[in-house]
């Protein structure tokens, strides 16, 4: 099985998988996604409760294994301050 190393950033409350959102298109889901996920220039940032487990399983059926890189932080991340996910 292949495998995809993607950042996981997460800070007291939450968490969030940096994806590209050309990969997102590519698999179908961009459409899929809530607006409690971000979005900054072309990466889009999946909150942990269903949007990044939509991803990993859609990864998943193509044969590739969704690997976490942890980067956590103890104080609120930006990446609330970013703007809500939209399909563009």
């Amino acid at each position: 099985m292949q495998t995809l190393t993607v950042a996981f950033y997460s800070d007291p409350g939450h968490g969030w998988i940096a994806v590209k959102r050309k990969l997102l298109k590519s698999l179908n889901i961009a459409d899929k996604i809530s607006h409690c996920s971000y979005q900054r220039g072309n990466t889009v940032y999946l909150e942990e409760d269903s949007d990044a487990n939509l991803f990993i399983e859609t990864m998943e059926r193509q044969g590739i294994a969704v690997i976490a890189d942890f980067k956590h932080t103890d104080k609120i991340s930006p990446i609330r301050s970013y703007q809500s996910y939209c399909v563009i």
